[in-house]
This record gives structure tokens, sequence and C-alpha cells, in this order.
């Protein structure tokens, strides 16, 4: 049986994280920046209903549905989170259809079900984070390791 020399093993370890930890950082990084782009939009849409601006509301909740179709959106490939996405297109597309009708309530209504769609997913998102985290007690994350072993079991319902 050859002998594994431990210390070109860390080596590579060592080496491989410094490798893909700058991926995992601008991943990351891009990630808040969509995130932060979504928010913008929905201030913009409550400041078109503060304004009764339906030309304001239609194009940002135009925006943000077209963003929930974009490849970024799809941070992760689970039915729950699949399904929270369906559900925050169907109230987003109400919300245009609302200010394209000019009908200042049903788009208050349907601005709030845009809304509580965000927490949900956000709820959910961070409910599998946690319960990963969880689970991972006492082993310690190396470089995003917790993540990818997350997004491994996300495919899993709980």
């Amino acid at each position: 049986m050859k002998r594994i020399n431990v210390g070109w093993v860390t080596t590579g370890i060592l080496l491989s994280a410094l490798v893909l930890a700058p991926a995992e950082d601008r991943k990351s990084r891009a990630n808040k920046e969509f995130m932060r782009d979504k928010l913008e939009l929905s201030q913009k849409v409550l400041e078109g209903l503060a304004l009764e601006d339906f030309n304001l509301i239609a194009a940002k909740s135009q925006k943000l549905s077209a963003m929930s179709q974009a490849a970024s959106w799809q941070v992760f490939d689970n039915p729950d989170y699949a399904q929270q996405s369906v559900d925050f297109r169907r109230n987003v597309d109400a919300l245009t259809r609302a200010a394209e009708r000019k009908n200042i309530d049903a788009a208050t209504l349907a601005y709030m079900r845009v809304t509580m769609s965000c927490v949900d997913c956000h709820k959910l998102v961070r409910g599998k984070l946690m319960a990963q985290s969880e689970t991972m007690k006492g082993s310690t994350p190396f470089f995003g390791l917790a993540k990818a072993a997350w997004m491994e079991t996300a495919n899993q319902k709980p």
C-alpha cells in the first residue's frame, strides 16, 4: 500500500481552496447585486403606488417579471424554490395587469402579494440553510463547502 504524504494532501487542499474561493466570492457578489437590483425595482413600484404613477408601476413590475426568468434568478435547483418563483411571477404579472388597468387598489394588493412572496422565499432559503447548518454542527465548513453541501441536499424535501 502506498503511503500518502499528508503535507502534499494538505497543500493540494489549500491550493484548491485558494483557486475556488475567489470564484465563489464573485458568484456571491453577483448574487447580492442581483438581489439589490430586485429590491430597488420593488422600491420604485412602491413609489409608483404612492404617486399613482401607473406607468412607473407597470414598467418596474415588468422588469421584475423578466428578472424572475433570468438564469441568475435560479440560484437553487429545488422544487420548493421553483414554486416560490412561479408564485412571485404570478403576483408580479397581476401587479402589471392592475397598473395597466389603472386600478390602484388591485395594484396595491398585488404589490403586497409580491412582497409576501419575497418574504416567504427568503424564509424558505434561510430555513434550508439553517437546517443544513444545524446538521453540520461540530464540523468546520471550508470555503463554501457548507453551501455546496446544502445545494446537494436542496433537491430533497424536508
